[in-house]
């Protein structure tokens, strides 16, 4: 592992916190379809973490 390498689960991570924030203002905006759309996206981040 070099100096510089990046984790890459960190930008998974990242993406996967990203979509929980989208989904969260989605269910407060009242979109109930877009969140949930939204949560599977992120389950799916979820799931690449575990791995």
């Amino acid at each position: 592992m070099g100096l510089f390498s990046r984790d890459p689960k960190k930008k998974v991570k990242q993406a996967y916190e990203k979509k929980l924030l989208e989904a969260r203002e989605a269910q407060r905006s009242g979109n109930i379809q877009h969140y949930a759309d939204l949560m599977e996206e992120a389950e799916t981040l979820r799931k690449q973490l575990e791995l």
